[in-house]
């Protein structure tokens, strides 16, 4: 077990355009856990530029990584992982695991994690992405063996600009997406994308379990603190 009081270092990889994962992991990680980011760069929200940023930035970013000395690694950008498909977690963990010296968390795995533990298997899904990017999103969950009833995009294509919506416009969204009386969950997919900061009014709105990108990987991330074994210092 980690020895509560220490601190766990959880390394970053992120677009270089996010402004919202690192302050709702702040906000949402107990004190112990410290967040230390390398940011990639990423200015368009499309496969074309998040599978450049996978090839070029992603190694740059690790090296950088791993001299801090991380007790794991999050690669924090929902779409450019679903870009890959369910092979994404185990092909990142080949390539820089060994670099960073620890485990490497990708956000799908995370949700699917959350989506098992509340028994949901037929998802509505809401992004601020466009429909290519949407498919990849769909096309991963339903590799995981859950069903896509829907999925609705604000067709967003400025990394930047994913974090426009507020709360209120994010809720109005969903409203208008005409969700699925048969969905078992809500999931709003985008680490760039306040919908952590919109799920109190979420939930006044719709009365099914909801999960974020953001608030997945919290969940995860204090699972790993509270289970992994602690590194030397």
């Amino acid at each position: 077990m980690v020895a509560m009081g220490k601190t766990f270092r959880v390394g970053l990889l992120i677009p270089s355009s996010n402004t919202v994962m690192e302050v709702d992991l702040y906000r949402g990680l107990p004190p112990p856990i410290t967040i230390h980011p390398a940011r990639m760069y990423l200015e368009e929200t499309t496969p074309e530029g998040e599978k450049r940023m996978i090839s070029e930035e992603v190694p740059r970013g690790a090296a950088l990584l791993k001299t801090l000395r991380p007790h794991l690694v999050v690669f924090g950008c929902t779409s450019a992982g679903a870009l890959s498909g369910p092979n994404f977690s185990a092909d990142i963990n080949r390539e820089i695991g060994p670099m960073v010296e620890c485990p490497v968390l990708d956000i799908l795995t995370a949700v699917k994690e959350e989506l098992n533990r509340l028994g949901a298997r037929k998802v509505a899904v809401l992004t601020p992405y466009s429909s290519e990017l949407n498919r990849s999103i769909q096309a991963s969950l339903e590799a995981y063996g859950f069903r896509v009833l829907s999925i609705a995009g604000m067709g967003i294509t400025v990394n930047f600009d994913l974090a426009t919506p507020t709360p209120e416009e994010i809720v109005d969204f969903a409203r208008k997406s005409g969700l699925s009386s048969s969905a078992e969950a809500l999931f709003l997919s985008c680490t760039n994308f306040r919908a952590l900061e919109a799920l109190p009014l979420l939930q006044e709105n719709f009365h099914l379990p909801i999960l974020t990108s953001n608030q997945a990987v919290i969940e995860k991330i204090k699972k790993i603190f509270q289970e992994q074994p602690r590194r030397s210092e």
